[in-house]
């Protein structure tokens, strides 16, 4: 069966029953979906065009396709991750390999992300092992996004357009966009264009600023004056994802502005926003004057702690300035104290519960309680927090606590997953070892094993038998070694009964240690007897001798 990478695009060639296979083409190692039948592995081939091509959200209705009619399919998940997420393969100009890029941002982990954990439930060992890998390499991806990302001001509005034609020439989007760009910079606005704001940023990658822009403006204007420039790969790349911070919650606004096509040409996504035609006169008037209403020039939307007085909220704002400052410098008894001398003015300021949060924790910026080692949500810090917090701060929060939270959780899956490997790698050894095993030392290699991962499967089970088969080779070969022997002497056989009652009760041993004992009663009787026989012969010697004695003594006199 052929498929097509999902890396690279080339022809993987599959065999029945694998989950993983090696593209020939790019040399990557990737998973494998359920191929069931023609109709599946079409729409698994179209849908990773799609996604290779950029195109995430028609990919990802493919793969929603796919799952309705098989909720277990590890690999649809994963996919829908790798939608979600934007990730993009490349290849490496220094190792050829193909590496995965980040196109949508987000501030969830992927280990936090709903289809991630399906995948995993669903996967097989050998695609689990692949899916986390990926995972931490798009994890760590975004974590280096999200840092530069917060380094980035605000922005208030941000211009989507379609910056080149199919032949690299400039269009007529990226003219009037510029032309919007300088008529709300003059007014005030800090603006996301891309042509201007990203200039001094050749050389690197721009999804870090992108995602910055997108999430703080409060206002997207999609700029449009061709069907294909609107519906273009990275102009829907910026405008679908902006709809879904919206949809999401967010209170932000997207102003579709056309000319030069009709306005049923726009997205449908768009069917239910009120769109302007820039070749109307006044247009540029009545933008601004919209954009007025939504982001007043006096700045916005005020303090969480709405009801205090100026004074008040100026006095606490420069507290809390210096306590953030004495955070970043690693001072935790001063940032402490002057986050104690805000909530004697304001009891219940979030932003001065968030810095003793930040001051108990040891953490000196906020963003980085997401990297935090431990959960800190039952910290009392944390929960003044959220008890006070506005929704935004509340949220923001929550998610950090969140993302330490799984990335704990992920990590004791990883690590029990590891634990129970290892287990089972000492597990199948001993049990190998007991099957091979002829004596003693092996027996006992076995026992020793299997009572190092006690409570594992039948461990203590095989441990006993293995102790069992270990002392019946020792007896065995203790009994054996005083058996062949040839005793002959009490001192022998003393011996030999000595060793055996070392292993009493085994077989018939007993019973030979009795024979010894009976073999050592008879020597002692033969001797006794010959001692006996040895005195008679002695007497009589010596009496015969005594008589003929007497007979000389008699025959001379």
């Amino acid at each position: 069966m052929l498929f097509k990478c999902k890396m690279c695009g080339g022809d993987l060639e599959i065999l029945e029953g694998k989950t993983i296979v090696v593209c020939q083409s790019c040399g990557s190692r990737q998973t494998l979906p359920k191929l069931t039948d023609d109709k599946k592995q079409n729409m698994y081939d179209r849908a990773n065009h799609f996604r290779r091509n950029n195109e995430y959200d028609k990919a990802m209705s493919i793969y929603e396709n796919i799952l309705n009619e098989d909720t277990t399919d590890a690999e649809s998940y994963w996919s829908l991750v790798l939608c979600k997420y934007g990730i993009e393969y490349v290849e490496d100009p220094k190792t050829n390999q193909r590496i995965p890029t980040c196109n949508r941002t987000q501030y969830t982990s992927v280990f936090a992300d709903e289809n991630y954990k399906a995948a995993i439930e669903y996967a097989d060992s050998a695609q689990r092992e692949i899916y986390e890998v990926e995972a931490g390499m798009i994890d760590s991806i975004q974590k280096g996004i999200l840092e530069i990302s917060r380094k980035e001001e605000p922005f208030d509005i941000f211009i989507c357009y379609k910056e080149t034609d199919a032949s690299g020439r400039r269009t007529p989007d990226s003219v009037v966009a510029q032309e919007m760009y300088y008529e709300l910079t003059q007014e005030g606005y800090k603006v996301f264009f891309s042509r201007i704001t990203l200039e001094n940023k050749l050389g690197t990658a721009y999804e870090p600023y992108i995602f910055a822009a997108l999430n703080s403006a409060k206002v997207m204007v999609v700029v449009s004056t061709r069907k294909e420039y609107v519906n273009a790969v990275w102009v829907q790349n910026e405008w679908s994802r902006f709809l879904n911070l919206i949809e999401k919650g967010e209170d932000k606004t997207l102003i579709p502005a056309y000319r030069d096509m009709d306005p049923y040409d726009l997205p449908e996504e768009f069917s239910h926003l009120q769109a302007l035609d820039m070749s109307k006169l006044g247009f540029m008037q009545d933008l601004i004057h919209g954009i007025k209403k939504m982001i007043p020039q006096n700045g916005g939307s005020g303090s969480a702690q709405g009801d205090a007085p100026a004074s008040s909220m100026t006095n606490t704002a420069s507290l809390l300035e210096r306590a953030f400052l004495f955070l970043e410098d690693g001072n935790w008894e001063s940032a402490d104290t002057y986050c104690e001398k805000v909530l004697d003015i304001e009891p219940k300021n979030a932003r001065a519960y968030l810095g003793k949060l930040l001051t108990e924790l040891h953490v000196s910026k906020e963003e980085d309680l997401a990297y935090y080692k431990a959960a800190f949500d039952n910290s009392n810090q944390y929960q003044k927090v959220i008890r006070f917090a506005d929704e935004e701060l509340r949220k923001t929060v929550e998610e950090y606590a969140s993302i330490v939270n799984n990335r704990i959780e992920q990590e004791r899956i990883v690590n029990n997953r590891i634990e129970q490997e290892r287990l089972e790698s000492i597990y199948q050894e001993a049990v190998a070892v007991m099957d091979s095993a002829f004596d003693e030392k092996q027996f006992r290699k076995a026992w020793n094993l299997f009572r190092s991962i006690s409570g594992f499967q039948d461990a203590d089970k095989l441990e006993k038998q293995s102790f069992e088969k270990a002392e019946e080779c020792r007896k065995e070969k203790i009994f054996y070694k005083v058996v062949m022997m040839e005793h002959l002497t009490i001192d022998s056989l003393e011996q030999a009964i000595k060793e055996l009652q070392m292993i009493s009760g085994w077989k018939n041993v007993d019973e030979k240690i009795e024979e010894y004992k009976y073999e050592i009663d008879c020597i002692k009787n033969a001797h006794e007897r010959r001692e006996r026989v040895k005195k008679v012969q002695t007497a009589i010697v010596i009496s015969v001798v005594c008589i003929i004695a007497m007979w000389m003594i008699l025959g001379r006199i």
